[in-house]
């Protein structure tokens, strides 16, 4: 596993690309088979509690998500850059927004003490293991990446995997992903270790450290894009019926696969977003749009399957709606896509969009629509198309990200970095 911080040539950025699509098809292959073991070994109540605690962990862990992109960001722009303070500090913020969120939890969504405790012990672990992917993403140290992505999905998901499998309960569930999201982050902290070659010429570009408000303004954004997304998961929670909400949690799981199948593309152009390549944006934003198309088409064909192969023979009479749930995963992919381009481009408030998405879609499931299945469901949906095309039309025509964190002139790419410290292939 021998790889220097480099900018990766045409053939070696197709490895380390395929090296991420992997990794990132084992995280999103545990992400789903989770709800599906869930659906078959859980009763429905049980089921929406780990639906609903998966939902809690990826809304208050998205600190973790600012943090990754911020350091990405940061260290494409200053290799070698120190991360330790705002680790502390990010960390410090997700797990005390749980702590202070908790009653609300409790009696909002009918959550246990202990259920919400494992939350907040969870969140921390992930907020924690987001630092040494931001650094390896920022560095393009794409192998290595891959690698920690593995173990990040192994420690997240596969605790609580073997624990279903065993039989257990949802609490025993939750603390199994818990202690394993732990065990995993001195491998993290291993694999991302520097090595001598990515270390040469380290003094002339690790001078400016990472500013807590430059994780604030990307935590900020990743927040809203995850919040809206996952609302309407947390809305059937608090309207529906506990059977309602467990077939709901069902289709969200399409959701999320269209949400996250094509973020790899989004995860290998961020650092050159960062240095000023927008050309790069058009591309990205074309391939995550086909792959969004691709993906609602399939589930339209093969409907009544994708729902029978998540919940089980139970749900596949939901076929019907396959498609719905995945347009609005796709949708909402652009807008994720969209948001790592405005924080690559340094741009301000670019996650304003999407808390008025937020607001809309809490107005709607709230006091418009009726409070079923469907009615959630076509909200989500309308609300992800507004949100996808507001994103799309406010992107500039062109923008440059400077080492500083302010917008540079079109056409001119920006790299501070000397000769003797440039990236090498590899």
């Amino acid at each position: 596993m021998t790889e220097t911080t480099a900018g990766p040539g045409p053939g070696r950025l197709g490895a380390a690309g395929a090296a991420v699509a992997g990794a990132a098809m084992v995280t999103n292959g545990l992400a789903y088979l989770l709800p599906m073991l869930g659906a078959r070994h859980l009763a429905v109540e049980e089921l929406s509690v780990l639906a609903t605690v998966l939902a809690l962990v990826a809304i208050a862990g998205v600190a973790g998500v600012g943090l990754q992109m911020a350091v990405a960001v940061h260290r494409a722009r200053h290799r070698g850059a120190p991360t330790n303070r705002v680790t502390l500090v990010t960390t410090a913020v997700a797990g005390g927004a749980v702590a202070v969120a908790a009653p609300l939890m409790m009696t909002a969504l009918r959550l246990s003490l202990a259920v919400v405790a494992l939350v907040a012990a969870t969140t921390v672990a992930v907020v924690v293991a987001s630092r040494w992917l931001g650094e390896l993403q920022g560095e393009q140290r794409f192998l290595r990446l891959a690698w920690a992505m593995g173990a990040v999905a192994v420690g997240r998901y596969g605790g609580m995997i073997v624990a279903l499998v065993l039989g257990a309960g949802v609490v025993d569930t939750l603390v199994a992903g818990m202690v394993t999201s732990y065990l995993v982050l001195p491998v993290l902290a291993w694999i991302a270790r520097p090595t001598r070659r990515a270390t040469e010429g380290l003094g002339q570009t690790a001078g400016a450290a990472l500013r807590i408000r430059q994780v604030t303004s990307a935590g900020t954004a990743a927040l809203a894009m995850l919040a809206v997304s996952y609302a309407d998961l947390i809305f059937a929670r608090q309207l529906l019926s506990p059977a309602d909400s467990g077939a709901y949690a069902v289709g969200t799981v399409l959701t999320k696969g269209a949400l996250w199948a094509p973020q790899v593309i989004v995860v290998l152009a961020l650092p050159r977003l960062a240095v000023g390549d927008s050309r790069v944006r058009t591309v990205v934003l074309a391939i995550v749009a086909a792959c969004g198309a691709v993906l609602v088409a399939a589930s339209a064909l093969a409907g009544g399957f994708a729902f029978r192969l998540v919940g089980g023979e139970d749900y596949a009479a939901l076929g019907e709606y396959a498609p719905f749930f995945a347009a609005t995963g796709a949708l909402y992919a652009l807008v994720f896509a969209v948001v790592n381009a405005k924080i690559a481009a340094a741009a301000r408030w670019p996650s304003a969009p999407l808390w008025v998405a937020l607001g809309v879609l809490a107005a709607l499931t709230m006091a418009a629509a009726p409070r079923t299945f469907q009615g959630i469901m076509w909200c989500a949906l309308a609300t992800a198309a507004a949100t996808a095309l507001v994103m799309v039309l406010s992107l500039p025509r062109a923008s440059r990200a400077g080492g500083d964190g302010r917008s540079r002139r079109p056409g001119r790419a920006y790299d501070r970095r000397p000769p003797a410290a440039a990236a090498r292939p590899g």
